[in-house]
C-alpha cells in the first residue's frame, strides 16, 4: 500500500482496497497506522485527500531498518 500510494498519492482509499485485494476498511487502519506512525501524511485538497509519503523514514523491520523507504520506492516505483 505504501508503494501505491507513493505512486499515485491522490488515489482513493476504496480504490487501493480494490487493487491490493482487502476491504476499505483493513485500507483506512492501514492508512491510520502509517500516518500514526509519520509515514505518510494526509493533506486535504477539496473534498479529497492526497497522501505524501516520507521517504527519508526508515523501513520497520529491525533487519531492513537500516534502509530508508526511499530506496524501496526507487526500486519498485521507479525502477
Amino acid at each position: 500500500m505504501l508503494l501505491l500510494l507513493a505512486k499515485e498519492p491522490e488515489i482513493r482509499l476504496r480504490d487501493v482496497a480494490e487493487r491490493v485485494g482487502i476491504t476499505e476498511r483493513a485500507v483506512q487502519r492501514i492508512v491510520a497506522d502509517l500516518e500514526q506512525s509519520r509515514y505518510i501524511e494526509r493533506v486535504r485538497t477539496g473534498r479529497r485527500n492526497r497522501y505524501k509519503v516520507h521517504p527519508e523514514m526508515p523501513l520497520r523491520h529491525p533487519i531492513e531498518a537500516h534502509r530508508k523507504i526511499a530506496s524501496l520506492i526507487h526500486l519498485v516505483v521507479e525502477g
